[in-house]
């Protein structure tokens, strides 16, 4: 049966039969293989990008590295892609791209448009993760999935969710909820404020301190041993206010952007073109 985890622009759970896609051209790069329907150069850029995220996931979560394979289906055009959810996923919600999981593949679906890199930044993100912690929680999935979409120069800083729980925190209508975030165990439950949020949380471990950061890898390497989603009461026992200092964290960001931002090894643009 095919559970299809839909990200890019929240999503949500569908069940559907695998479909049969036609590939002109097929690029493997370590664990994985990029099929697109038309002809994509073995150097691009982009390709070169998605190789340094599972360094950059891998390194950063201390998670091993999977050789589990993860196919990537890119169409040249969303008329193309859109045809094909269409005839193969027709209550399919219109998205620009989505990774599925099975019991026995991973695969992420996208098309060639002005938003690629981002989108097969997360999507990618997604396989990296499962293909070795399979039962990694939703919350943190997404959260880490937002953080690495991000340019590798941008320090896993997403500008809109900032905006966006800044505008909220204002107005009175968002304060952090990690217990909250534990409970939801389906995408279609997850409104933007709570991606954005989730974002923050794997911002603030992963970009705070060493402490923080140690907090989160022997998380995950609990969950690949034993899945838990006891994470909250755990993290309050080692730091009470957590949750007012993801508020200080959220604050420093506003003033102090740059603090968190490093320079890119390999500069993607967002609206790049074949070359």
């Amino acid at each position: 049966m095919w559970l299809l985890l839909l990200a890019s622009l929240g999503g949500c759970r569908w069940f559907a039969v695998p479909p049969q896609l036609p590939v002109a051209s097929s690029i493997a790069l370590d664990e994985l293989i990029v099929y697109s329907d038309f002809e994509l150069p073995e150097n691009h850029r982009l390709l070169r990008d998605l190789e340094l995220l599972r360094t950059d996931v891998t390194d950063q979560l201390s998670v091993p590295v999977s050789d589990e394979q993860i196919q990537v289906y890119v169409f040249k055009t969303p008329k193309r892609y859109r045809k094909f959810l269409r005839e193969h996923f027709p209550d399919f919600p219109d998205r620009r791209a989505f990774f599925v999981e099975t019991d026995t593949r991973l695969s992420v679906y996208s098309y060639w448009g002005d938003r690629i890199a981002e989108d097969l930044r997360h999507e990618v993100c997604h396989g990296y993760l499962h293909a070795v912690v399979p039962e990694i929680p939703l919350w943190l999935d997404e959260g880490l999935a937002e953080y690495f979409e991000c340019s590798r120069g941008d320090g896993g800083l997403n500008e809109i969710h900032l905006e966006q729980l800044l505008e909220a925190k204002k107005e009175g209508e968002w304060r952090p909820d990690l217990a909250h975030l534990e409970q939801l165990e389906n995408v279609s439950d997850m409104h933007q404020i709570e991606y954005a949020e989730a974002w923050l949380w794997a911002h603030f471990f992963l970009r705070t301190t060493p402490a923080r950061k140690q907090i989160l890898q022997d998380y995950l390497t609990q969950c690949r041993v034993r899945p838990t989603r006891s994470f909250s009461k755990g993290l309050l026992k080692v730091e009470p206010d957590a949750e007012k200092n993801l508020i200080a964290h959220l604050e420093m960001l506003k003033e102090t952007p740059s603090l968190f931002q490093n320079q890119p090894d390999v500069k993607i643009l967002e609206a790049d073109r074949l070359e």
